[in-house]
């Protein structure tokens, strides 16, 4: 027997026995569990489902419509450089920044099996797309956890700077992608290759607007019921794992890992959690008795984190693809550790001086606690619209420059003088 068989089998042992633990603890404990699955249930129908349900559809729908194509082919100049991936990445990208986890992880998935990127570029994709709502962060955890609105734009701040450098740091991943058949002619119009995308992919879809607004519903809300079971779930063994004492003999080893980090001991409990949740992680830790930056620094972490709830999610929305979950794991947590890191330098003096230029306008427009759900989707769509805006500007502007250096290298070639042949040579 090899090693990876070993281990294989080991593992297969380990994932039976938890399973069986956690069942007989929820036997054990009937009224925690049922208590803990209402709670999911609640969270789930009134928060998540109405939040997500529309951009789930809205990226179904635009895709079979072809307008994540055209996208794709204004947003290569800009994508492609970057983060070392085609263009539609651009439209994962900004709806993981809006709509939060797993749409990124949806659209990812999406996006390779109709073989729109290859498999390195998908594994990209889905690590550094797939983010928390900026709502639930500057609402649920800046106003409603620290009760500090001004907090707002230094935990938005550090999660999305740090997404945005595990992207970078993601090209190392498999090495460069640029494939020939995506490299475009720069003397073509980007506009007309846009529009002619566009037309190929509607024709290559087919569907009547009928038939694909009703399977972009169907499909989004079988995602959504698998979203729903998991936070259930998760609520669950959660829970039952708290009252058994099982999270008890895990605060030993994070005890462990975070001495050499100099944060404060109080802060376990808050990690523990939030290896499994977010939400409750994030809870912990702003109400743990530590002081303020290190309590901004582990809910950070953990919202980078993401725990395993919204990591059962990613591998649900990921099913049917060749996108590993390894490189998946390791960004979460490299991504974890670079937020920590980006709150440390913005809790300081110069990061402070911006947050008081930036707070009032940032706080006003996302930090209410409990926002209305049509408020909460229009604010969403118009954070889309802006970004998306603003990146298909950057990189139109550096096709535009890539362009003219075209131009400029073709003119200087051509007029070039050519050394004649028939010149006669100089005797010696």
């Amino acid at each position: 027997m090899d090693g990876r068989t070993l281990v294989t089998r080991r593992a297969a042992y380990l994932v039976a026995a938890g399973a069986l633990f956690v069942t007989i603890a929820i036997i054990v404990y009937p009224d925690v569990a049922f208590e803990a699955s209402v709670e999911g249930l609640r969270v789930w129908w009134h928060i998540v489902f109405p939040a997500l349900l529309p951009f789930f559809i809205a990226a179904e729908a635009l895709m079979a419509l072809g307008v994540v194509h055209f996208l794709g082919v204004l947003l290569e100049p800009l994508m492609r450089p970057l983060f070392d991936v085609p263009g539609v990445g651009a439209f994962a990208f900004a709806m993981g920044l809006t709509g939060g986890y797993p749409i990124g992880a949806r659209i990812t998935a999406n996006l390779r099996k109709q073989n729109l990127c290859n498999q390195i570029e998908g594994e990209r994709l889905a690590s550094f797309t797939n983010t928390a709502d900026p709502l639930f962060m500057a609402g649920a955890v800046a106003v409603g956890m620290f009760g500090m609105p001004s907090l707002a734009f230094t935990i938005c701040g550090a999660h999305y700077v740090s997404a945005v450098i595990v992207g970078v740091l993601l090209r190392l991943h498999g090495g460069s992608q640029v494939r020939q058949e995506l490299s475009q002619d720069r003397r073509e119009n980007i506009l007309a290759r846009a529009l002619a995308e566009l037309y190929r992919a509607r024709q290559a879809d087919g569907r009547s607007f009928g038939q694909l607004f009703g399977d972009s519903v169907k499909d989004s809300v079988n995602s959504m019921l698998l979203i729903g079971g998991f936070i259930m779930m998760f609520s669950v063994i959660i829970r039952v794992l708290t009252v058994a004492g099982v999270t008890r003999l895990l605060s030993a080893p994070i005890a462990f890992a975070l001495s050499p980090l100099g944060l404060d001991p109080t802060l376990v409990p808050a990690f523990v959690s939030g290896f499994f949740e977010i939400t409750l992680g994030s809870e912990l830790a702003s109400k743990a008795a530590a002081p303020l930056l290190h309590r901004i620094m582990a809910a950070n972490a953990i919202i980078a984190w993401s725990g395993l709830s919204v990591f059962a999610q990613v591998t649900t929305m990921c099913s049917g693809t060749d996108i590993r979950m390894t490189p998946y794991v390791v960004s979460r947590v490299v991504q974890a550790a670079i937020s920590a890191a980006i709150t440390l330098l913005m809790m300081g003096p110069a990061g402070q001086s911006l947050a008081r230029m930036v707070v009032p306008a940032f706080v006003t427009q996302v930090t209410t606690q409990h926002v209305p759900f049509l408020a909460r989707l229009a604010g969403s769509s118009a954070a889309l619209a802006r970004m998306l805006a603003l990146m298909v500007a950057i990189s139109l502007v550096i096709w535009f420059l890539q362009r003219i250096r075209f131009i400029v290298v073709r003119v200087k070639t051509e007029t070039k003088p050519i050394p004649s042949s028939s010149a006669p040579r100089r005797r010696a």
